[in-house]
C-alpha cells in the first residue's frame, strides 16, 4: 500500500483540522489504478500478429498459409498474456488514454461522494491514481468561481513531486494543508458542519 493505516489516520486528522476552519468539504481519494486496461494487451497482440506475415515475407524462411496462421495465433496468445504483466502493461498504455481514464474516474468519484450536493456548493475532491501517475483537484462551483485554476495546479505539482520521491502520505497531507490555506481565505468557516467523511478513500 502507498499509505499505511497510521498514515491514513494522520491524513484524516489533517482533513478534519482544515474543515474546522472552512465551510468547504474535502474528500481525498487514492486509487491504485483507474481502469483494468484489459483491452491494451489484446490490441498490441493483435497488431503484432497482423504484422507478422509481412515480417516473415522478408526472411529466408518459407511457411505455408496454415503454418503462418498457427504462428500468428501462437504469437497473439503469448503477447496477450505477457503484456498483462502490470509493470509492462503500465508502459504500454498511451499517456492520453491513462489521463482520460483517470480523469473520468475522478469525476465519477466527485459525484459518487456527493461533493456536488454540499451546502453552498463547496465540495473539493483531491484525487490520486497510482498507475497513471495522475493527480487532480476538483472544486464545486461555490469554490471554483473564487480560486484560480493555476493555484490548484501549483498544489497538484507539489503533490506529484512528493509521490515521485516516495513520500505519498506526506505529499497528501501537505496537499490538504495547502488546499486548506486557500479555502480558509476564500470560504472561511461560518458554521460548524461535517457533511462528508474525512478518511482517505482507497479504491
Amino acid at each position: 500500500m502507498l499509505v499505511s493505516e497510521s498514515e491514513q489516520a494522520e491524513i484524516m486528522a489533517v482533513v478534519a483540522d482544515v474543515e474546522q476552519r472552512t465551510d468547504a468539504e474535502l474528500v481525498t481519494v487514492l486509487a491504485s489504478k483507474s481502469d483494468d486496461y484489459h483491452y491494451i494487451p489484446t490490441l498490441w497482440a493483435a497488431l503484432v500478429a497482423l504484422v507478422l506475415p509481412f515480417a516473415l515475407a522478408i526472411t529466408p524462411f518459407w511457411l505455408d498459409n496454415q503454418q503462418v496462421a498457427m504462428l500468428q495465433m501462437g504469437v497473439f496468445l503469448a503477447i496477450a498474456i505477457i503484456f498483462r504483466w502490470p509493470p509492462l502493461l503500465a508502459r504500454l498504455i498511451p499517456k492520453q488514454v491513462r489521463y482520460w481514464r483517470a480523469s473520468n474516474l475522478a469525476r465519477r468519484q466527485f459525484l459518487e461522494n456527493n461533493l456536488h450536493h454540499t451546502k453552498g456548493e463547496t465540495g473539493v475532491l483531491i484525487f490520486i491514481s497510482e498507475l497513471e501517475h495522475y493527480v487532480e483537484i476538483i472544486a464545486d462551483r461555490g469554490i471554483d468561481q473564487q480560486v484560480e485554476a493555476g493555484q490548484w495546479q501549483t498544489i497538484v505539482d507539489g503533490l506529484i513531486d512528493e509521490i515521485k520521491r516516495g513520500n505519498t502520505a506526506a505529499g497528501i497531507k501537505a496537499c490538504v494543508s495547502s488546499c486548506g490555506e486557500l479555502l480558509v481565505k476564500h470560504v472561511p468557516a461560518t458554521t460548524k458542519k461535517n457533511e462528508l467523511p474525512n478518511h482517505l478513500i482507497i479504491l
